[in-house]
């Protein structure tokens, strides 16, 4: 679809609706009150789907909500979860099925863990990034199948990154957890296919993200350099 994520204006840019089949769809977008996860969220809405969106902060979470309504007039359904508790996956996708009546559509997007080199981290770091990365994508997506199998069909959209074909220096959590995703992910393609559940991974490269700010300071700061020159680097 061509999707530019710029996560200062926070929009959809240079879009061309077109029409995907997506109308009356009910679409699951965890994370989505800003980036990628926002991005999508009012990519579907603009395509007719009903959409039901997550994120920790409520206060941004209900911003988005409200601008998707107001520029596509479209359903949404907006819930504070944190991808890295269990409870809250579950209540986000079931009660978002009940609301709807169905679920077609899902869109695992937890965001990343934190960087660094490979000695900086404890096992509790490893733990922490393997249940947010790993653990939120299989949870949200084995409590969507059932509800998939119901309607005899389903897409699961895992939103990870480019560094599973090429891993980025600092980002050894990231790189590490993000492979097993894909793995899993080839996996469930397999196995589900008989039910009509289609899996994909979206591996972006660098998109002006608030993540892609964060990560671009931190490498400044390890590498003693401008953070100006960094953004300029990875913008190259």
């Amino acid at each position: 679809m061509g999707l530019i994520v710029s996560e200062t204006h926070q929009e959809l840019r240079g879009w061309m609706k077109m029409d995907l089949g997506l109308k009356g769809k009910v679409a699951l977008v965890a994370g989505a009150s800003q980036g990628m996860g926002k991005a999508s969220a009012l990519g579907f809405a603009r395509e007719g789907a009903k959409v039901s969106i997550c994120a920790r902060g409520e206060a941004a979470l209900n911003e988005t909500a409200a601008m998707i309504r107001k520029e596509t007039g479209g359903e949404v359904l907006a819930m504070t979860a944190d991808m890295s508790k269990a409870e809250d996956i579950q209540r986000f996708v079931n009660n978002s099925a009940k609301h709807f009546g169905r679920l077609d559509i899902i869109v695992n997007n937890a965001g990343g863990p934190p960087p660094g080199e490979f000695m900086k981290f404890t096992d509790e770091d490893w733990n922490n990034a393997f249940n947010l990365s790993f653990m939120s994508t299989m949870r949200m997506t084995r409590e969507a199948v059932p509800h998939m199998r119901k309607v005899g069909a389903g897409r699961v959209i895992n939103i990870t990154s480019y560094s599973v074909k090429e891993p980025i220096a600092g980002l050894v959590l990231s790189n590490a957890i993000r492979s097993g995703v894909i793995g899993m992910a080839k996996t469930l393609s397999r196995e589900l296919a008989k039910d009509n559940i289609l899996i994909n991974n979206v591996c972006p490269g660098r998109i002006d993200t608030e993540r892609a700010q964060k990560l671009n300071k931190a490498r400044a700061d390890r590498l003693k350099r401008p953070v100006e020159e960094i953004n300029q680097e990875m913008a190259a």
